[in-house]
Formats: structure tokens, sequence, C-alpha cells
């Protein structure tokens, strides 16, 4: 696949030539301080809280075309989307990236190193507002298919031709808390049966510049530690869907082939009853051995 990710400097020479809508994922205040010229905040794409019964992903859905077509993409148009920093937003602008893959947009780029890299490379900033021309945003149905919802995230427990890869952090996956919004946020406290753990910072590392991340062959061999190869099917999952898409990001790049998202994540998982978890802390599977 192409390279999704792109530096500063490229992206500085890219918007010279092709045709870009640059999609700004901070919060308002963030953006009004500045930004990059010519971008649309887009907030919601961090903040949305998705479930996925079939009207809960038709929303999603539609919510998501209508703002990315009020920003301007038409489907002609690269779309870039940026966060502060890799790490300070919980993966929010390659949230952006899985909500415009899952809808089927064609050409997508996320700034690697975010606005402070924009900064430190020296590229040029604006308070300036820009007033987008609406366009008409198409959804490909079948694009739809990296998005699975609890009943094939349930179906998928149990089965070991199927990796469920747990990405929260550390708290989060021993039990002891429920979300990043505070330990009792959500009723319950777990994870999904089965799940492999890789905490979504492992995908990057620490540069003098900032977060960036690994090379395709680390974070292969990140996956490696939990069974996973290019042929695993990846089913991931996080708190709503946006730690995940970093490390969504990071498989797709690195070459891993089948990789989806249960969007709805631990924030819905865990508010119905009846699906099924794990609490307390991991323990391994005791294997027999022979006499």
């Amino acid at each position: 696949m192409t390279d999704v990710l792109i530096t500063a400097g490229e992206l500085a020479e890219f918007i010279k030539t092709e045709p870009c809508v640059v999609i700004d994922t901070r919060n308002p205040d963030a953006y009004a301080a500045g930004h990059l010229p010519g971008a649309v905040n887009v907030h919601e794409i961090f903040t949305y809280l998705a479930t996925s019964t079939p009207e809960g992903i038709a929303e999603l859905k539609t919510k998501f075309a209508d703002a990315f077509g009020a920003a301007g993409l038409s489907g002609a148009e690269t779309a870039v989307v940026y966060e502060q920093s890799m790490n300070s937003g919980f993966g929010q602008s390659c949230r952006g990236y899985f909500l415009l893959a899952m809808l089927g947009y064609p050409k997508v780029k996320v700034l690697h190193g975010g606005y402070d890299a924009w900064v430190a490379a020296g590229k040029p900033v604006t308070t300036d507002v820009p007033s987008p021309t609406k366009a008409s945003f198409a959804i490909v149905p079948e694009a739809g298919s990296i998005l699975i919802d609890a009943k094939a995230m349930l179906a998928a427990v149990g089965n070991p031709a199927i990796a469920i890869l747990d990405v929260r952090d550390v708290d989060e996956w021993i039990g002891d808390s429920s979300s990043p919004y505070g330990k009792d946020f959500c009723p319950r406290k777990g994870r999904i049966p089965g799940a492999v753990w890789l905490e979504w910072y492992r995908m990057m590392k620490p540069t003098g510049e900032g977060p960036r991340f690994k090379s395709k062959d680390e974070i292969l061999a990140e996956c490696a530690t939990v069974g996973i190869t290019v042929d695993t099917p990846v089913y991931l999952y996080c708190f709503k869907g946006a730690r995940a898409s970093n490390t969504f990001l990071a498989l797709k790049n690195a070459g891993v082939k089948d990789v989806r998202m249960y969007f709805g994540s631990w924030n819905e998982w865990s508010r119905d009853p009846s699906l099924p978890i794990e609490e307390g802390l991991p323990m391994p599977a005791m294997t027999s051995k022979a006499a």
C-alpha cells in the first residue's frame, strides 16, 4: 500500500502541486491559536462515541460523510489529517484516517509528527479560518467491511484463527480502570476474552523531534510477540476507536493484510452485560506438560 504517513517537509511540497483538504482534529482552542494554512477544524473526529448497532453505524457514516463533505472533500482531493503530536491526542488523526478509509475515501494522508512537526520544521501557521466550499462526499459501502460490530467481535471470541488485539493503556488491560476518562466511567472493567495486548504506544518510538511510528519491520516484530503475522486476521479495539486507529494505521502500513476495527470498543462492550469479559489480572493459560 502507499504510505499513509507524510512528513512536514513532504507535505509542504505536496500541497503546492496536489489539491488537498487539510483537516485539524484538535480542540477548537488549539486550532484557534494557530493551525496549518487552509486547515479545517473537525474535532468530532476525536470526540464522537459510536455504537455498532445498524442504526449507530448508519449514523456514524452519515455524520462523517456530511462533516467531510462540509470540509470540502469530493474525492478529487487528498485528505490530510493531523493532530498535535502522535501521542498527545490518543491517535485522533489516525481516527480521522480510519473514518475516511471506512467511508471509502480514495486518498488520505496523516501528517507524521502532527502540528508539532510542522512547527519544528519552520513551516507557516495561521489563525485565519477558511470558508470551505461544501462538496458532495460519496460513501463506498464495501469499504465499511473494515468496521466490525459487537456481533462480529463476539463471534471471534474463541476463534483461534482471529487475533483480538487490545491496545488500551495498561491500567485498562489489567481491569484497574474502565476508561481514559476515569476508572469508573464504564460499568465494567476488564477485557474481551481471549484478547492479546499490545499497548498502542508500542507502535511508536521517541525521537529528537517527538514520537514517530516505528519502521514496518519494527511493527511486525512487535506483532510477532503476540503471535500476529502479516497473514493473521486482526480485530482491534480500545476504548472508542482512537488509539486503535493509531495501531490500525501502523499495522496496515506494515503490510498486515486483514485488519478490522471494533469501533464501539470497550465503551460499548462494557455496557452490555450479556457480552462476556475477563476481569482482573490476565493470567497465562496453564499448559499441561507430558511427564
